[in-house]
């Protein structure tokens, strides 16, 4: 294994993006290996991602389960297989490019050098919204719904819904990721919230959004009303769970 870095990307159905979101992230200075977990994509999907790996094998890997099994889920797979390899360094990234590959050695960063366990690729830093070509009734929904999550769990961050992240690989050792129960949107604010609960570092890095090009979104008003009536249940849950304590880095 030559990198230390992953980037996991889930995805049903983005023939449109696949190929130039993998290419786009081995153009990088910086050398990131991907993980695609394919949810039985009916659009051939993980059909293009078996055609690039006769090239790129040692750099591009593929989990194909049988249908849409949800984006937590897909997640925690990538995870236990990324931490089964020993990468360091685990990133969750979109496939449709609404967040741009250019900003992974930012994160990475964020991380590797300036001592954050968790980086977050932040639309609203400071509450400046950096969004581009979303419906103004999506930016508000979305960013109500994070000033919403921060003011119920107490966690001092800005975009509590982001999806851009990397971990350092002892955070996802650390929270018992057998644990995490959402399997949509609410799967960020959890994961979050736990490493928050855990005493891990979180770091925002400033980001701009851009919706997608290519390819159908799979957003929708469901998936914000679990991510705000769910923190309500997790807020909850944490009243009665011990949470595992980061160990330092000489424990």
């Amino acid at each position: 294994m030559a990198s230390d870095s992953i980037v996991i990307i889930p995805t049903y159905n983005e023939k449109e993006n696949i190929e130039l979101i993998i290419q786009a992230v081995f153009d990088l200075p910086k050398e990131f290996d991907i993980l695609i977990v394919d949810d039985g994509s009916p659009d051939g999907t993980a059909d293009i991602v078996k055609r690039l790996q006769t090239t790129a094998t040692d750099r591009l890997h593929l989990i194909e389960r049988s249908g849409k099994m949800g984006l937590g889920t897909a997640y925690i797979r990538g995870f236990h297989w990324a931490i089964e390899h020993g990468y360091d360094y685990v990133f969750e990234m979109d496939a449709d490019f609404s967040h741009n590959p250019n900003d992974l050695p930012r994160l990475y960063a964020a991380c590797a050098e300036d001592g954050a366990d968790v980086a977050i690729g932040s639309r609203y830093v400071n509450n400046v919204v950096n969004v581009v070509n979303w419906p103004i009734g999506r930016v508000l929904m979305s960013y109500f719904a994070s000033m919403y999550v921060r003011i119920v769990t107490g966690m001092k961050i800005f975009d509590t819904t982001a999806g851009f992240k990397c971990y350092r690989r002892q955070v996802l050792e650390t929270i018992e990721l057998n644990k995490i129960g959402f399997k949509g949107y609410a799967f960020q604010i959890e994961m979050k919230f736990t490493a928050w609960k855990c005493g891990f570092t979180i770091r925002e890095v400033p980001i701009v959004f851009a919706n997608r090009e290519l390819g159908i979104s799979k957003m929708n008003g469901g998936i914000f009303n679990e991510a705000v009536f769910g923190v309500i249940k997790l807020k909850w849950r944490s009243l009665f769970r011990t949470y595992p304590v980061k160990m330092t880095e000489h424990a």
